[in-house]
């Protein structure tokens, strides 16, 4: 694996799209200065994902884009494209290449792609951190990051090693385990709390106490008494309603007369404004243009005089022009004035020549000054200076002590008056957390009554439900047994020929439709009589013949059972119980025929053993059981088919379905009841939990400011206590400074007096000395100017004999030189004639612009006169139409406050209209019409009302469910339990991870460690022949954070700070510490920034056979000014500054 190309476009310097191509081993990239050859490499650490603009040496990321300059325009984006070879498999991607690309938008959008498709910079780190290039991008050694390894953190190096070891995987392994962690802690947190609460409450419920005897009574005085407050309220607030409308009217009217006294004085201020500006504007913009005009003729004047001048010159020059004919006349001048500088240089003679008298005479007069004049003492003056060196600044200090201590107490003043506020907010913390520690309890009996309506309501709709169920399932039971009796009924119809017969008089029906049964008995009926209850019945024997004669005849099978009016005469033992008692018909004359039927029919209890015993010992009698088992002498049979289906069974079978029909309708009007009452109760409780967290808020709040305001107050108490002690140490230095500021301000006066005796003898004795040094200093200026004056005139004098002797040379020379100028010289003449009127025309123009300039300014006074009257006059208006418009606005904000007011007492009756409708189901006339309740002397309605609510509360709600409650709760109790249990066992396991990470973070970096000493002492020894460095732990015993220092002494130096080291040095010992990480943890690649800039040519070489021994393991980028580096380059690239400010490269392959 290896670095195959890479692309950048737009990039830093890089405008246009530039492509370096890539080879296994070294490439070697040169250029001079500023041409953005290490833009190269941040080109590689940017789309690797560097994040921080200091790591591509730039300000903000935006500078990466192409800045633009004076040939090229600024890019909008700037990208880059990094080809990876991956024909060794190194990366697990199904890719022989890997293009990994980075785009940045000037606007700030990043994208990255690989292979063409948006991807995520993780993606990236994550798959090349399997080739070793982990995040922090150790593989690239930038400008400068050679110092940086040296002064880096021991904290810093371990991570260096730790990610080139693989181990930050694992670090981002434990992070998340550990994030998981702390959302575990606080959902434990939170449980712990939610079941230190539920066991509070879980505490043996005691039974509340049965308060309602009064409750009733009291709740009906208490409603009667707000009644009356509240009819007292409204009558108060009409009250105020109408004189607020009336003070309202008073307003309006004033505000009325206030705006026509405004329109008035606008009237009276208007014209006075247009008065001032009309009075502003009357000969006042004439006199800038005046006076601009006068500007310019004084400019023209100036033109003409430089023109003028020029003019003149010229005549000058023309007159030169014509040197023969002045020569002689400047000869004879130059002559005369050799004359006078001669003159002149005698008389400058002689009067130095008294001047050096004078001065003798007046140093003999000074010397018998000195010799003559007495000693003037000045002891006053000195110890007065002495006394005012020592005021100074001992007043100095007494003001500077004043000052400090006059603050000082208005410190102290200040902080008192804080600490007094603090206690003042912290009394109301303080009552509003007990105000709020007080609801705690009703808010949490709230909370638990409403959890307990919730509760109760959920099991009434189980309930319920289950009854619905049940009746269902029972009607359908009933229904099914209807339709089955039915089908039965009609079924022994059919095959009682009835359908045949019945029209047949005598005939009075199937036997099973005739007879009732009671319930319970019709298996035991049904066994004893079988088929009989299908037969029809019949009146008599005739009736029967005619019957049977008529099912013959209709080919119809059919059973006919006839009357018999005699009784059985076969008397029952006294065994079991007899069928017959069991057995009714509202057809008397069917009797007989059930008693025939049933004459031998006895029911056993127990089961069809008992039967079989029964009949063995009777043999005539039929011995049938109550689930329907047979024994009698036709045979003994086990089980019964179908229930007898008789017509009383079928009907009581559909009173059986309505009944059950009914229950369930009333089940599903109690359930639907039941889930509106859960809807509800569900409501409250929310409500309730909503109040009580905001409570708990409140308390969290409040304590957490007690205890602030609490700190602040001990801080502002100590503050105090400094600022007391402070003053009170600078009322004794005042008590100590202030005498002796005292007594030198007495002695300063007595010596200030002396002072002035001294300096007056001393002013008469030096007035004489000054005289004379007066003179003195007179004579010698005088001598200093004439002196001056000799030189400058040797000066002249030899500067006009040079002229003279040149003037004489050149008659001799230009003798022949005659031309005339005379044409010339005329016109220059006609010019200046010109010229001296045009000035005098100018001149007179300007004496008159003048004269109109002062004139217009005495008008411009008298203008200014007349403004400020007007001024005056109008700051007047203003001011009272000020004063009005104060009025007024007072006056709007009365009615503005006296809306607000009205407002406000509306919403109030508003407010308390609504609630006489929700709490006390009343109107306003009623509240009004309540009298004044009778009590006594020392009660009053509101106190009244203040103490019957204390009586409720006081007596609490009544709650009869305290057991299902405790259930309720231990329920709860028992969940929240559990779920702790869960979240104890999930904390458990994540700390068995973050465990488990942690050894394997420590066997990586251990492994890593002690592999990149070994191989560090190794390098070290190769670059620093004879010297030793070694790499070792801040704290060996603690291998998860232990840093790395490092060690370095080279050969015949007995130091091992690195600071002491030198550069060179320092960049060995650094390139030691890269390369070892680099033999110990390999990469496919490493890209290197002028890391040899510092090294001579010895140590440069060691480098270089580091890198020829690096080059068979790995590819090499390095940028360099070094030619030795430039020499072992498989690939050179060179990196330039085109004309257009625009980097561009060259590429050079090296022949081996």
């Amino acid at each position: 694996m290896f670095l195959k190309s890479l692309t950048m476009k737009g990039f830093k310097s890089f405008a246009d799209t530039t492509v370096l191509e890539f080879e296994p081993g070294v490439t070697v990239v040169v250029g001079p200065n500023g041409s953005g050859k290490s833009n190269v490499v941040d080109a590689v650490a940017w789309v690797l994902g560097a994040q921080g603009p200091t790591t591509v040496r730039s300000g903000k990321m935006e500078d990466v884009v192409f800045a633009g300059t004076s040939d090229l325009p600024a890019l909008g984006r700037a990208e880059v494209s990094l080809v990876i070879d991956n024909s060794s498999g190194s990366l697990p991607i199904d890719f022989s290449e890997i293009t990994v690309t980075r785009t940045l938008y000037r606007a700030g959008d990043s994208e990255y792609s690989m292979n063409g498709v948006p991807c995520r910079l993780l993606d990236i780190q994550d798959l090349l951190s399997d080739a070793g290039v982990g995040r922090q991008q150790h593989v690239i050694v930038a400008q400068g990051q050679i110092d940086q390894v040296l002064n880096a953190r021991p904290e810093d190096r371990r991570m260096i090693i730790e990610e080139a070891a693989g181990g930050f995987k694992f670090r981002r392994r434990k992070e998340r385990a550990e994030r998981r962690l702390a959302a575990t802690e606080a959902n434990m947190t939170r449980l712990q709390d939610l079941q230190r609460e539920v066991r509070r409450q879980l505490r043996p419920l005691e039974k509340q106490a049965d308060s309602a005897k009064r409750h009733g009574a009291v709740a009906e005085e208490l409603r009667t008494l707000r009644l009356y407050l509240t009819g007292k309220k409204v009558k108060a607030l009409e009250a105020a309603q109408s004189s607020s409308k009336e003070q309202s009217r008073d307003l309006d009217a004033e505000q009325v007369r206030l705006r026509g006294e405004l329109a008035g004085l606008d009237i009276e201020i208007g014209a006075s404004e247009a008065q001032l500006t009309e009075g502003g504007d009357q000969g006042l913009g004439l006199l800038p243009r005046v006076e601009s005009l006068r500007e310019r003729c004084r400019g023209l004047i100036a033109l003409v005089d430089e023109r003028s001048r020029t003019t003149e010159r010229d005549r000058g020059l023309l007159v030169a022009e014509d040197v023969a004919l002045t020569l002689k006349e400047e000869l004879s001048r130059l002559a005369a004035e050799l004359e006078a500088f001669n003159t002149r240089d005698d008389v400058i003679e002689r009067q130095l020549e008294e001047l050096v008298v004078v001065a003798a005479e007046l140093d003999i007069e000074s010397q018998s000054l000195d010799d003559e004049a007495p000693l003037v003492g000045l002891d006053a003056a000195k110890r007065a200076a002495e006394v005012r060196g020592e005021l100074g600044p001992l007043r100095t200090g007494v003001e500077r002590v004043v000052a400090e201590h006059d603050g000082s107490a208005r410190r102290v003043n200040q902080v008192t008056s804080q600490i007094q506020d603090a206690d003042r907010r912290l009394d109301e913390l303080q009552s509003r957390l007990g105000s709020a520690s007080g609801a705690e309890g009703d808010r949490v009996q709230l909370v638990d009554k409403a959890q307990g309506e919730v509760d109760k309501a959920v099991g009434a709709i189980d309930d319920l439900s289950q009854e619905q169920q049940l009746a269902l399932k029972e009607e359908g039971t009933w229904r099914a047994r209807a339709d089955a009796l039915e089908l039965a009924i009609e079924d022994a119809r059919a095959r009682s020929g009835l359908q045949k017969i019945e029209e047949i008089e005598g005939v009075l029906g199937v036997l099973g439709e005739l007879i009732q049964v009671e319930s319970g008995w019709e298996p035991a009926v049904e066994a004893a009589i079988g088929g009989a209850l299908a037969s029809v019945v019949v009146e008599d024997v005739q009736t029967a013949r005619v019957a049977l004669q008529r099912l013959r005849e209709s080919d119809s099978a059919g059973s006919i059972l006839a009357l018999k009016a005699t009784n059985s005469s076969l008397g029952l033992p006294d065994i079991g119980e007899p069928l017959r008692d069991h057995v009714s018909t509202p057809h008397a004359a069917i009797d007989p025929l059930l008693d025939v039927l049933l004459q031998d029919a006895v029911c056993v209890s127990g089961g069809w053993s008992e039967a079989i015993d029964l009949a063995v010992e009777q043999p005539g009698l039929t011995v049938v059981t109550a689930t329907g088992d047979c024994c009698g002498p036709d045979g003994w049979r086990v089980g019964s088919g179908e229930n007898a289906a008789t017509a009383a069974a079928l009907e009581d079978a559909k009173a059986g379905v309505r009944e059950s029909a009914a229950r369930r309708e009333a089940a599903e009007a109690a359930r639907t009841s039941a889930e509106s009452a859960h809807r509800e109760a569900r409501h409250r409780l929310e409500t309730a939990l909503v109040e009580l967290e905001a409570n708990d808020d409140l308390l969290t709040h409040s304590s957490d400011a007690i205890e602030r305001i609490q700190r602040e107050r001990r801080d502002l108490i100590s503050d105090r206590g400094v600022l007391e002690a402070r003053s009170a140490e600078l009322g004794r230095v005042l008590d100590r400074d202030r005498p002796r500021l005292v007594d030198l301000e007495a002695r300063l006066v007595e010596l200030e007096v002396a002072e002035n005796l001294e300096r007056s003898a001393a002013t008469d004795a030096h007035t004489e000395r000054r005289d004379l040094s007066d003179r003195i200093r007179a004579a010698a200026t005088k001598r200093a100017e004439l002196e001056a004056s000799a030189s400058v005139l040797g000066e002249q004098k030899t500067r006009v004999e040079a002229r003279h002797a040149e003037i004489t040379t050149q008659l001799k020379a230009n003798d022949e030189e005659r031309e005339g100028t005379s044409g010339r010289l005329n016109r220059v003449g006609l010019t200046l004639a010109a010229l001296a009127q045009l000035r005098e025309l100018l001149q007179a123009r300007l004496d008159s612009l003048e004269q109109e300039v002062g004139r217009l300014r005495e008008r411009r006074t008298q203008i200014s006169a007349q403004v400020r009257l007007v001024a005056d006059r109008l700051e007047i208006l203003r001011g009272e139409r000020t004063t009005i418009e104060k009025r007024s606005t007072e006056i709007r904000e009365l009615v503005t406050s006296g809306n607000i007011a009205e407002t406000e007492r509306r919403f109030k009756l508003d407010s308390l209209r609504e609630m006489l409708s929700n709490e006390l189901s009343a109107g306003l006339d009623e509240a009004m019409a309540v009298p004044e309740p009778q009590l006594g002397e020392a009660d009053t309605p509101a106190s009244r009302a203040r103490d019957l609510e204390s009586d409720l509360r006081r007596m609490g709600p009544i709650n009869p469910l305290a057991v299902q409650e405790h259930e309720s709760l231990k329920e709860r109790h028992d969940f929240v339990a559990e779920q702790l249990q869960d979240v104890r066992n999930g904390r458990r396991q994540l700390n068995k991870i973050i465990t488990a990470v942690d050894a394997e973070i420590v066997e990586v970096f251990s492994s890593a460690f002690n592999d990149v000493a070994d191989n560090f002492e190794q390098i070290f020894s190769t670059l620093f022949p004879g010297g030793e460095g070694r790499l070792k732990l801040t704290d060996p015993d603690q291998l998860l954070e232990a840093g790395i220092e490092m060690e370095a002494k080279p050969s015949g130096k007995n130091v091992r700070k690195l600071s002491l080291l030198s550069g060179g040095e320092r960049a060995l010992t650094a390139l030691a510490f890269l390369f070892a990480i680099f033999r110990s943890r390999p990469s496919p690649f490493y890209v290197m920034d002028e890391v040899e800039a510092a090294l001579d040519d010895i140590n440069l070489h060691r480098f270089l056979d580091l890198v020829s021994e690096f080059r068979r393991e790995a590819q090499l980028v390095i940028v360099t000014h070094q030619k030795r580096t430039m020499e072992v380059a498989d690939v050179l690239y060179g990196v330039s500054m085109g004309p257009a400010g625009s980097s561009r490269v060259l590429s050079e392959k090296v022949a081996s």
